[in-house]
């Protein structure tokens, strides 16, 4: 079996790690803004153009996206800086980005029951540099790069099946993940993280679990 993990927000506290670099960002430019603003502007102008760009032509790279969405937060927040710059400084401190508590012995409990690997919106130079990389099998790391597609894109979850094989699980925890990975026909288990919820207007998850340890023990009951 293969189980899959998203990588930020079921493994990344991204919110508070992303928040950090953005907070130090508003405190040189003298902004009157919190690191959580500009984080939460951000990511709501990135997870939008994820689920509108067209990648049936040339590659858009999540480095692209990402600056793009950048820009518009910044325009929208009424700032003027350079956005590319910016996210080069933002995305180069990821590293730092904090694991969810439970994750650090979670995965190699895991690790014993199934190989493990990671489905996410990234680029895989961005994947590598994360601190869940080094708990999972990097032949796993399932990125939006690798796999030409992006979630809730159900190609990128059709794609991610066709590597790792129909017994192919996924743990999720955002609203969108779960119900893209639901609806591609693809076994998912909801973790709860604060500051996600499910779509009520979407499939039920397969099972709900708080922690990473309890995933082997949801999907035996499966």
């Amino acid at each position: 079996m293969i189980i899959t993990f998203d990588l930020f927000s079921a493994l990344t506290d991204s919110r508070r790690g992303g928040s950090a670099g953005f907070a130090v960002l508003a405190r040189e430019r003298g902004w009157d803004l919190s690191g959580e603003q500009l984080y939460d502007e951000w990511d709501r102008h990135n997870k939008e153009a994820q689920r509108l760009v067209d990648t049936s032509g040339q590659w858009v790279s999540f480095a692209a996206i990402s600056r793009n969405a950048l820009a518009a937060a910044y325009a929208a927040l009424g700032l003027t800086a350079d956005a590319e710059a910016d996210i080069a400084t933002i995305q180069a401190g990821v590293g730092d980005w904090p694991l969810w508590p439970d994750v650090a012995e979670g995965l190699p409990a895991v690790a014993q029951h199934a190989r493990i690997g990671i489905l996410s919106n990234v680029d895989d130079a961005l994947a590598r540099s994360t601190q869940a990389y080094r708990l999972v099998d990097p032949e796993l790391v399932l990125s939006s790069e690798r796999l030409g597609a992006y979630k809730p894109d159900p190609a990128i979850y059709q794609r991610a099946r066709e590597l790792a094989g129909d017994g192919m699980v996924h743990v999720a925890a955002s609203a969108r993940d779960v119900r893209g990975a639901l609806e591609a026909g693809i076994p998912t288990v909801r973790i709860a993280r604060p500051g996600h919820t499910v779509d009520p207007a979407g499939p039920t998850p397969t099972a709900v679990v708080q922690t990473v340890a309890e995933v082997p023990a949801a999907i035996g009951r499966l």
